[in-house]
């Protein structure tokens, strides 16, 4: 199904969108319906309103109050699965962010992942709201429909391999150049670490390398690729392993925002690198205690080689800075720490330069696409060294594990920077965000991008 607005020479039925208590702006004939049907314009409700002959007069969508809708986001594009099939056309004076987050929210209303089961039946279709940009809209939903796509598929049929079949795919469809390293090539080419996680698996561990674009700054996005993560050696329990289908989270995130940024033709030079590795368990498995050299020169001890998303991203990482990019952002589903701290709705993320933060953080308000600074903690740098390597992959005790994470990953970038520790996944159903992979701080970045590279 094509994540697209109808055409707006469709005949379409008009949709009210009706605060609680505000009934009597839908038509007159519409507000004895609602009264007989108890439509009180409460956030959720949808009312269809026939015609004598059975066709459709109009509809309506309750949009609750202001406090309410605190509460969530993407409530009018609910409607789109409550509603008769059929062609709708939004009739509000909402404010432009509204409305633009309403048809956003009513195309993404309308995926399913349905690789392996009979696709749902139709669904109703939207005429673009006017005034807003509904290219641009379609290209975010699209790049979000490419990263749920990702996440959702299960591991037999999403390790490395597949993955860089999506990014070559990616690249394809925007004439970007693409460059992998592969296997056991990757310890000339000086990946060390990417190497290590990656060689007790089966399916051979790649760096994945693409560039757009031959004009402006240059923004380089990070993507930690594990495409399944037993734990290794300190292999995790069934109840840990259950979801490590999305530990390739982060990769989809970034390939999500590059649909984006390409789709929308945005003035800057793009490069994407995913380490696409799976953190297998074989004879040559690299072990608790081992030292590994990085591609920097840093040595990093080992204690626990479930900490191994830092490590492939940390090869990855001084790639980037080795082009002095304008800004690097890696994005990763790294620490249970951020989760613990915010939950899974939110995106932590973190940043040295309190602009950009800023910038971030009201474009995320903006987009209804929620995020959280968390710092860069200096104090915490001791916990990150071992004394017998430069660096801890993994410092016991369990305090501040996803700051430490990202101190540990600031040690390879000195180029302006910024890490999201994503979750990926919306474990329950919420209006245009099934259960299953979603992402995540793409689309406030998207919005920022303009102010974070002067563009």
């Amino acid at each position: 199904m094509p994540f697209t607005f109808a055409d707006p020479t469709t005949p379409a039925v008009d949709l009210y969108v009706i605060e609680t208590g505000s009934i009597d702006t839908l038509p007159e004939f519409a507000q004895k319906w609602a009264q007989t049907y108890g439509f009180t314009g409460a956030l959720g409700q949808v009312l269809a309103v026939p015609r004598e002959d059975g066709t459709l007069a109009c509809a309506a969508v309750g949009y609750g109050t202001a406090l309410l809708r605190k509460r969530g986001r993407f409530f009018v594009g609910a409607a789109a699965r409550k509603l008769p099939v059929a062609t709708y056309r939004i009739v509000s004076d909402l404010p432009r962010p509204e409305l633009e987050e309403a048809a956003l929210g009513w195309l993404l209303e309308t995926y399913r992942f349905d690789r392996y089961v009979k696709p749902a039946g139709a669904v109703a279709s939207l005429v673009a709201p006017k005034g807003i940009d509904a290219k641009r809209i379609e290209v975010i939903a699209a790049g979000e429909v490419l990263t749920r796509d990702l996440i959702n598929t299960p591991a037999s049929d999403m390790g490395p391999f597949e993955l860089e079949e999506a990014f070559r795919a990616l690249a394809h469809a925007h004439q970007a150049e693409v460059n992998v390293i592969l296997g056991d090539d990757l310890l000339p080419a000086n990946f060390p670490m990417i190497h290590a996680v990656g060689r007790a698996s089966t399916r051979e561990p790649r760096l994945l390398d693409m560039r757009w674009g031959i004009k402006g700054p240059l923004l380089t996005l990070v993507g930690k690729g594990v495409c399944f993560d037993t734990g290794g050696l300190n292999i995790k329990p069934g109840s840990s392993m259950g979801l490590m289908k999305k530990d390739m989270g982060g990769a989809a995130t970034v390939l999500g925002l590059a649909h984006m940024i390409m789709g929308l033709g945005l003035p800057l030079r793009l490069r994407v690198l995913v380490p696409a590795v799976e953190n297998g368990i074989d004879g040559n498995a690299f072990r608790p205690q081992d030292i590994l050299k990085s591609r920097k020169g840093l040595t990093v001890e080992i204690n626990n080689t479930d900490a191994e998303g830092r490590l492939v991203l940390a090869d990855a990482l001084t790639l980037a800075d080795e082009d002095q990019p304008a800004l690097v952002i890696s994005m990763a589903t790294l620490t249970g720490a951020a989760r613990v701290a915010v939950g899974p709705d939110m995106s932590p993320f973190f940043t040295d330069d309190d602009v950009a933060a800023s910038e971030v953080s009201l474009a995320a308000a903006r987009v209804a696409d929620p995020v959280w600074r968390l710092p860069f903690h200096e104090p915490y740098e001791a916990m990150i060294e071992p004394g017998i390597a430069d660096l801890d992959n993994a410092p016991s005790g369990g305090f501040a594990g996803a700051i430490t994470a990202a101190l540990f990953l600031r040690r390879f970038v000195e180029s302006p920077y910024m890490h999201f520790d994503i979750y990926g996944w919306n474990p329950t159903a919420a209006p245009a965000r099934p259960k299953g992979g979603v992402g995540m701080g793409a689309r406030a970045l998207l919005e920022a991008l303009p102010k974070l590279l002067k563009l």
